[in-house]
This record gives structure tokens, C-alpha cells and sequence, in this order.
């Protein structure tokens, strides 16, 4: 269920992809039957269009990849971890408005 520029990451292909990373990661923690997280995928969706080339947006299908989720002690979804240099720069869990996820990646880009 990823949209144009998001990547669908696995348990197989998170390290790689995501912790392996030139670029700053914004991992969203997701599953198909949560509201919220179908709520924030068109914010997502235009967050990777923008910062194309500058951040890298990925999917963690949380009830297809169990280690990953438990790895980083995702308790509630959607959850969005901010990865820079292959480790947790900053978090969000839950729907926030599209200004929160931007300030963030903001910081994370300055």
C-alpha cells in the first residue's frame, strides 16, 4: 500500500534500506485495518514528492514484519520514526497534522 516514492520495507530489507540509508529515513509503522494510518498515507505520499532526492519515506507493514515493529518498541500505529546516520533521531505515534511532520523533517534536514 505504498504510494508514488514510498518504499515498502520488510524485516528482510530494513537494515539495508532504512539503518544503511545516505539519505535521513522517515519510517511509517502501519497496518491495513488502522484508520489513522490510512488517514496520514496521503500526507506521507506528498512528504516523500517534496523532499524527493533530500529524505527517503518507507513502510513497515506491522502485522507482515513482526521484528522490526518490536526491535524499536512500536506499541501503537501509525508510528513514524525519523532515522539519520542509521539511528532514531525523533518520533511520532499517532495521526498529527502534516505541519508536525514537517517541522520535524525540518530538523531533521537542518
Amino acid at each position: 500500500m505504498a504510494g508514488l516514492g514510498v518504499l515498502n520495507v520488510s524485516d528482510a530489507t530494513f537494515d539495508q534500506e532504512v539503518l544503511k540509508s545516505e539519505q535521513p529515513v522517515l519510517v511509517d509503522f502501519w497496518a491495513v485495518w488502522c484508520g489513522p494510518c490510512k488517514a496520514i498515507a496521503p500526507i506521507l505520499e506528498g512528504v516523500a514528492t517534496t523532499y524527493a532526492g533530500k529524505l527517503k519515506v518507507a513502510k513497515v507493514n506491522v502485522d507482515e514484519n513482526g521484528a522490526t515493529p518490536s526491535r524499536y518498541g512500536i506499541r501503537g500505529i501509525p508510528s513514524l520514526l525519523f532515522f539519520k546516520g542509521g539511528k532514531v533521531a525523533d518520533q511520532i505515534v499517532g495521526f498529527v497534522p502534516q505541519e508536525v511532520i514537517e517541522e520535524k523533517i525540518q530538523r531533521l534536514l537542518a
